[in-house]
């Protein structure tokens, strides 16, 4: 009983921790997991057995697939087709949804939903729309089109490795799609006929000039004689002003000069263009004893021309940039990139760019050499915003990519291979044929979630063992002892989507799988709508930006607030449910 409680405890806590947010989900389920094995709930011995799960495996083999996938070309070739949509809304919203669906049925939801997000926001800009319509449909829109397969979303691997482990095969490749395609079929409807017409029309993602109104922030400084700065290179700024500014060029007898390193030399005569706000342009031109040139056109032409490359991004969720600053990043001297601006939440953030600590879905403005700074945002892991042109791709490459995947499919659908082995397969001749290269293997998977599903499995099956799922499942069956099998699993629908809109999708289906099945054996009906209630409830996190990666990718571009993400998901959400439990129960009688 002792340790029952123990793991109730623990458990409250890891939930605690997941949704304050102030720690990284995998670093809060690596804790409760050295937390049980401290306290012997947990032998030693099986303390990492879920790191060589077949689940763990799979969802890494789906990582690096996608990736092959999206080097390949296949997505960019379907989301070429979007250019002929017309332009209304209706229509806009219908195909983006429902291309990202497709898309987020075979490969990962966020790899599709990233790809896809620099072409929504290039046809809002192109229609004079906000682009808040158009990206959280995209966003909602991958996640229904994760519930239609068993490789869609980790929720469906978790809960196929659950069935296999009560002795029954896992659910198949397809055996989410009867239920799953039909929610995502009627989610797609209602976003595209009525959803978004209930999204704020607020201004997030506009173009740099005006999200981040780049030309009240330039200004021209004259290198007098006496300066400071007059001979010295540009490294030695910091030297003598802290002045939170960037200089971003420089005209030296009539050329215009970007500035990329900091060892340029600055001559006497010399007219920076600074960027920064009055006040901060003051205290520089104090400082360092610069004079203001008195006009912009300088500054204006500069920006305009081909001489100087601005760029915006998100900060991908996972990116090594999060919780760290441009000063801890050293961004100029390690990637040769000048950070601009900062904006979250559709809005530009007014402190000192080096002291700003990143964040998921935060919007940032770059500046720096057109040759390399997708290769540094690459390696920043921040996706460019309507600067990324769409790529088709070698047609051999992308043809070897679609065989193996198929291959795989087939193999899978037709049991001549376990998912993990026929995924795996795939990943690994996907690196052999170079489709994805040896340096994007281990960039390709999503370590904090692997890591967090190989932590959480010995922590559920703790749950198990120690009779916590089939006290709570007690509980719920006393509370609705009357009540027909179908009120259990709208109850628990509900209980699995509030979690999952807390906390981690995957977390959430750990958590409560065991309590379905629990719930299952206390009714000693069919286990399967119990199993596949806590999957598609899982994939329902439409009510928060924390519930889902994409929801908190779309947040800073989209110009969301915490409270916009329920307007669109709450009815959204209750339609799935009316919808849910009479399929489930139809294609999966108890």
């Amino acid at each position: 009983m002792w340790d029952q409680w123990l793991v109730f405890g623990v458990l409250a806590l890891t939930l605690i921790l997941f949704m304050e947010g102030t720690w990284r989900y995998d670093l809060v389920a690596l804790i409760a997991l050295l937390t049980l094995i401290l306290s012997g709930v947990i032998a030693p011995d099986n303390a990492f057995t879920g790191f060589a799960h077949p689940a763990v495996v799979t969802v890494a083999a789906v990582l690096v697939v996608s990736r092959g996938l999206s080097n390949a070309g296949a997505v960019n070739l379907v989301a070429g087709w979007l250019a002929l949509v017309p332009s209304h809304t209706t229509a806009q919203v219908m195909a983006l949804t429902c291309v990202v669906a497709v898309c987020s049925a075979f490969m990962n939801n966020v790899g599709a939903l990233a790809l896809l997000m620099p072409v929504a926001i290039r046809m809002a800009r192109e229609n004079s729309k906000p682009a808040s319509v158009l990206l959280m449909p995209l966003a909602f829109g991958s996640l229904l089109g994760g519930m239609a397969t068993l490789i869609g979303t980790p929720p469906n691997i978790i809960i196929a490795m659950f069935r296999a482990e009560q002795g029954r095969e896992p659910f198949a490749m397809f055996s989410f799609a009867p239920v799953g395609s039909s929610i995502a079929l009627a989610g797609i409807l209602f976003i595209s006929l009525v959803g978004w017409r209930l999204l704020p029309q607020r201004k997030g993602e506009a173009a740099p000039d005006e999200l981040f109104e780049i030309k009240d922030y330039l200004t021209e400084v004259l290198v007098p004689e006496q300066s400071k700065l007059a001979g010295r290179m540009l490294r030695d700024i910091k030297e003598i002003s802290d002045a939170d500014i960037s200089i971003i060029g420089f005209v030296r007898d009539d050329q215009r000069l970007p500035i990329y390193s900091g060892y340029d030399a600055i001559h006497v005569g010399d007219i920076l263009i600074v960027e920064g706000d009055s006040e901060a342009l003051k205290q520089f031109a104090d400082d360092a004893g610069l004079e203001l040139a008195g006009s912009q056109s300088l500054a204006d032409a500069f920006i305009k021309s081909k001489d100087i490359h601005v760029a915006e991004a998100v900060v991908l969720p996972g990116s090594r940039m999060v919780g760290q600053t441009a000063r801890s990043l050293n961004l100029r001297v390690h990637h040769g990139l000048n950070l601009l601006a900062v904006a979250r939440q559709g809005q530009r953030i007014r402190e000192r760019l080096a002291s700003i600590r990143f964040k998921e879905g935060d919007v940032l403005l770059w500046e720096g050499p057109p040759a390399s700074i997708q290769e540094a945002l690459a390696d920043l892991q921040c996706l460019p915003l309507a600067e990324r042109e769409l790529t088709i791709g070698q047609p051999r490459r992308l043809l070897i990519a679609l065989a193996l995947f198929v291959i795989a499919i087939g193999c899978m659908v037709m049991n001549i291979l376990p998912t993990q082995i026929a995924l795996m397969t795939a990943a690994v001749l996907m690196i052999v044929f170079g489709i994805v290269p040896l340096r994007q293997i281990y960039t390709s998977i999503d370590w904090p979630v692997i890591v967090l599903l190989g932590a959480m499995i010995p922590v559920g099956q703790a749950m198990d063992d120690t009779g916590g799922a089939a006290w709570i499942a007690d509980q719920l069956l006393a509370w609705g002892t009357s009540w027909p099998p179908g009120f259990s699993l709208a109850a628990l629908f509900v209980v699995t989507t509030l979690l999952s809109n807390a906390i981690n999708n995957a977390a959430a289906a750990f958590l409560m799988a065991p309590i379905g099945l629990a719930l299952a054996h206390g009714l000693d009906v069919n286990a399967d709508p119990f199993l596949m209630t806590v999957a598609i409830a899982a994939s329902c996190a439409f009510l928060t930006p924390i519930g889902h990666q994409s929801n908190t990718l779309v947040m800073g571009p989209g110009g969301y607030r915490f409270g916009d993400y329920w307007r669109l998901g709450l009815p959204l959400q209750i339609i799935i449910l009316i919808l849910a439990i009479p399929l489930l129960l139809w294609i999966w009688p108890m």
